[in-house]
């Protein structure tokens, strides 16, 4: 959809402990301003990698409850402009009241779930409960963080980059989406699995960030039964997760884990 790298080449000068200095250049991850737009209508920008834009346009707008599924999304176009992307996205006509009635409680454009809304309510709407499933087995989610690294080739090159994972029960790595930000990286899988029809069927996501409000929401409007998180929850992710009905796993390592209660 773009002609912007996900990756560029910057230089440092590496400065070793005895004191030493040379001249190097190594890949570095772009971020990049997305401006999204629903019929035409100014609605967020997201700070971005540049890649798998197509499936950020779907993952976000579910995650943004525009649409309920990726039928109602029409068209999407992304437009390279000096400062950034414009990426366009083209509503079925049901939807389209939604965007208004969103746009005016937004006061400012941001790639968080908070940032920019006018009111409490509508900050903290409320989630649907997720569909029980099995809990996906401890040795299962051990297996998903041993394989998870060989499935990121842009934090592999740059270093600095999230992952998002869709394992399957066993714990094996059926897709991955990678971004500098930790929701857009969870939109762009969200995304890719909606246009691609693939179900969660028992397994989980795994995630390469702390646990936000926003993932745990995130990940309940993607009907996602358990999350897992590298990193420490927050108290209200904790809670929405309850609420909801998400199985929350964090702190994953490759010797422990924390089930949150």
């Amino acid at each position: 959809m773009t002609s912007i790298s996900p990756i560029a080449q910057q230089g440092f000068t590496r400065i070793a402990c005895m004191g030493d200095a040379e001249d190097v250049e190594r890949p570095i991850a772009q971020e990049t301003p997305i401006a999204i737009e629903y019929q035409g209508l100014g609605y967020a920008v997201l700070m971005a990698t540049p890649a798998d834009l197509d499936d950020l346009a779907v993952g976000f707008s579910l995650a943004e409850r525009l649409v309920d599924r990726p039928e109602q999304i029409v068209e999407t176009g992304c437009h390279v402009v000096d400062r950034g992307i414009i990426l366009r996205v083209v509503l079925a006509d049901e939807c389209v009241p939604r965007v208004a009635d969103r746009v005016r409680h937004r006061v400012a454009e941001s790639s968080c779930g908070l940032c920019g809304i006018e009111n409490l309510e509508q900050a903290l709407r409320p989630l649907p409960r997720v569909d029980e499933a099995p809990a996906p087995a401890n040795a299962s989610i051990f297996a998903a963080l041993a394989a998870l690294a060989d499935h990121q080739p842009l934090n592999r090159a740059t270093g600095g980059v999230h992952a998002a994972a869709l394992c399957d029960a066993g714990g094996a790595i059926r897709l991955v989406r990678e971004d500098v930000g930790r929701h857009n990286a969870l939109d762009k899988l969200v995304g890719a699995m909606a246009r691609s029809a693939l179900a969660w069927n028992g397994g989980f996501a795994l995630v390469t960030s702390r646990c936000s409000f926003e993932m745990v929401e995130k990940a309940v409007l993607a009907g996602c039964p358990t999350l897992v998180t590298l990193s420490a929850p927050t108290g209200l992710a904790v809670d929405r997760a309850r609420e909801a009905g998400l199985r929350l796993v964090v702190l994953a390592r490759s010797d422990a884990l924390l089930l949150a209660r």
